[in-house]
């Protein structure tokens, strides 16, 4: 039998990757102690491993896709095949920002003002090409963690780091002076596994459903029952992706609607519906909208 080798990114984006792969159709059961999890599809298996190494392992062919940051994948500068974005996060749904920060009280405005100052950072080669690029002149120190404390105690002038909402960076009262790139999580594949039709038909479908999850993040069913003499004033009220279903109940002048929309429109929908004369309203979760 045919095995898709997938890696799964460790660290924040762990659990999030997880509960996707479940609403997706894959249930993982990870073990504290195991880097190889439980999959329920005998034509998969999973390894759990850093997003900084994803890329490497993937463009090696040791797995054959993987999830990772898109940062990571310009850090190691790796030749994979990128099947599908997916945006999602332990904060928000908006894509990562690595940015350059100095100190609140610095007298520096911009990149150029770096010339000669030392910058701490873990993602260092995309930083070292970046300045380079720029004919910017920088010593570039790779940071093991904690490295917004690095430019507060004086180890280093300004920092690269990752941010979703500014929140950490505010806090150590330090200043962004400028944005390197934005990020968020790929789905990426080798490219000899991409190029065999098995393994491509394998991740296309895994890149379809996981897409289909996302979507349905965040967006709700609606169902109702409605009158043939309100009908009208419910549907022109009722926001879809296509059109709403109607569908008549059984020897009454009566319909079944049912509807997706976003999730925030609900709290101030429904109570207008049933000012127009719906009933019965149903509000349900969606696993995938594909």
């Amino acid at each position: 039998m045919k095995v898709l080798k997938l890696g799964l990114p460790k660290g924040s984006l762990e659990k999030a990757t997880i509960e996707l792969f479940a609403k997706s159709g894959w249930r993982i059961k990870l073990s504290s102690r195991n880097y190889f999890p439980e999959v329920d599809d005998p034509e998969m298996s999973c390894s759990i491993c850093r997003p900084q190494e994803m890329s490497r392992y993937v463009e090696q062919g040791i797995l054959d896709a993987g999830i990772t940051g898109r940062d990571w994948i310009l850090e190691n500068d790796s030749d994979v095949e990128v099947v599908a974005d997916l945006v999602y996060s332990k904060v928000s749904r908006k894509p990562t920002r690595w940015v350059i920060a100095v100190p609140g009280d610095s007298d520096i405005t911009s990149i150029e003002e770096l010339e000669g100052k030392k910058i701490s950072t873990e993602l260092v080669s995309y930083t070292r090409r970046y300045f380079a690029e720029r004919g910017i002149n920088v010593d570039i120190e790779f940071s093991w963690g904690a490295t917004e404390a690095k430019v507060v105690s004086g180890l280093a002038d300004a920092i690269v780091e990752v941010t979703e909402t500014e929140s950490t960076i505010r806090a150590h009262g330090l200043r962004i002076i400028h944005e390197m790139m934005t990020s968020n999580t790929q789905l990426i594949a080798n490219r000899a596994a991409w190029s065999d039709p098995w393994k491509r038909e394998k991740i296309e479908n895994i890149a379809l459903l996981l897409q289909g999850a996302l979507r349905a993040d965040h967006i709700v069913g609606l169902k109702m029952n409605v009158s043939a003499a309100s009908l009208e004033k419910v549907i022109e009220l009722l926001p879809s992706m296509n059109a709403p279903t109607v569908s008549p109940l059984y020897q009454k002048e009566w319909f079944s609607v049912e509807t997706v929309i976003s999730e925030h429109q609900v709290r101030d929908l429904i109570p207008e519906l049933i000012r127009r004369g719906a009933e019965g309203i149903i509000e349900y979760s969606l696993n995938k909208v594909i």
